[in-house]
């Protein structure tokens, strides 16, 4: 799994070696919890099998807002950086395989890798991919319709429609189960 990382951050073996020796395989049924909201988080996840999500809790109803799948990496940000309770719960809705590191971990890798540019920018870049993604994410709250954001959630990110249960969906489109169910039956209709 984690050789895959390999080609995007070349280390000399050694280097490697004692970096690959800071993850830890952790194999979880669906519906584990990874990270409570309100806790502080101090480990980072890699996705090598499953599907996780994070969510917050909105006057009692779960609110979904972003899907992690396969090679994706996963933690409350706020939280691993600053040390402050998380505002968000990370929870495996498939049984999944993830890999972690602790804070410590990464802020020695991190103040390893800071001071060679290559390394430091693709991290970089791999963060602002992140806020690109919740960017999108929430103008799309702004600007488009129930119906829009579903359309373009099939267009973007069929695999979510595929793997996803519908109320984590429906969720993550900020509408009711029945709502997704009207806009389906709609959709259906009209490529009859």
């Amino acid at each position: 799994m984690l050789n895959q990382f390999r080609n995007k951050f070349p280390f000399d073996d050694n280097t490697w070696n004692s970096y690959i020796s800071c993850f830890k395989r952790m194999e979880v049924p669906a519906r584990t919890l990874l990270l409570k909201e309100g806790e502080v988080s101090r480990k980072l996840f890699l996705v090598e099998r499953g599907c996780i999500r994070a969510w917050f809790n909105n006057n009692g109803k779960d609110v979904t807002f972003q899907f992690f799948f396969e090679n994706n990496t996963v933690a409350s940000v706020e939280s691993f950086r600053k040390g402050i309770p998380s505002p968000i719960a990370i929870e495996a809705i498939e049984p999944s395989i993830v890999w972690w590191i602790h804070k410590k971990d990464i802020d020695h890798i991190l103040a390893e890798i800071i001071e060679m540019p290559e390394l430091r920018n693709r991290f970089i870049d791999a963060v602002f991919e992140r806020t690109y993604d919740y960017m999108k994410h929430f103008l799309s709250f702004i600007k488009d319709t129930p119906a829009e954001r579903y359309q373009n959630l099939l267009a973007g990110r069929p695999q979510l429609i595929k793997r996803i249960p519908q109320h984590y969906i429906a969720s993550y489109l900020g509408i009711s189960t029945v709502h997704l169910s009207r806009i389906r039956n709609k959709l259906a209709k009209q490529q009859q």
